[in-house]
């Protein structure tokens, strides 16, 4: 079974509670047992999260070597210019210990259609933002949020939209559905 969940804001990437967190987990969903979220997206990040009671689809999805790709929408502060964009795509941004690899990234003109976030981010009336489309083929921990704060535009909001070629779509936040054979085949492209 490979499940689509849509996770989100304030939820860990687990079913066992961490003591003392304020997060919620996953075992609020009603979700089928025996599945295991394949990958993780932080508890203050939302979106296209699998889960799967299938051995072996984490190493199949989440190995280096098979460089699945992933699309994030990130909502930054301020307007990203061209040049700032160029930096993220050609990879090589220092953070921490290692170098981004090159990456797709583009302006989202119209912002996405996206549920709203309970809650809201910050609004600040002096500091516009904008929403940028980056599509990966590594996850480091927390990766998209510091490689837009290392170009000067740090990330308010954080939507993983895409694994593969298979979109989140409709699929409202707290929601799942079992996969069917061609949306699997979407996500192994």
């Amino acid at each position: 079974m490979l499940l689509a969940f849509h996770k989100p804001y304030g939820v860990l990437s687990q079913f066992t509670p961490e003591p003392g967190s304020k997060w919620r987990t996953l075992a609020e969903f009603s979700l089928p047992p025996g599945v295991y979220p394949l990958g993780r997206l932080d508890a203050d990040s939302e979106g296209l999260l699998l889960l799967s009671d299938e051995p072996g689809l984490n190493t199949r999805l989440l190995d280096p070597r098979h460089a699945h790709r992933r699309e994030y929408w990130a909502q930054v502060e301020g307007v990203p210019s061209t040049d700032s964009l160029a930096r993220l795509e050609h990879g090589g941004l220092a953070i921490d210990d290692y170098r981004t690899l090159p990456c797709r990234a583009r302006l989202l003109d119209p912002a996405p259609d996206a549920p709203p976030r309970d809650p809201p981010i910050r609004a600040r009336k002096s500091v516009s933002d904008r929403w940028i489309a980056l599509e990966l083929t590594e996850g480091k921990n927390r990766q998209v949020r510091r490689m837009t704060a290392a170009i000067g535009h740090p990330t308010l909001r954080l939507i993983r939209a895409r694994i593969g070629e298979f979109a989140l779509g409709p699929l409202g936040p707290g929601t799942w559905r079992d996969l069917n054979a061609a949306e699997r085949a979407q996500i192994f492209v």
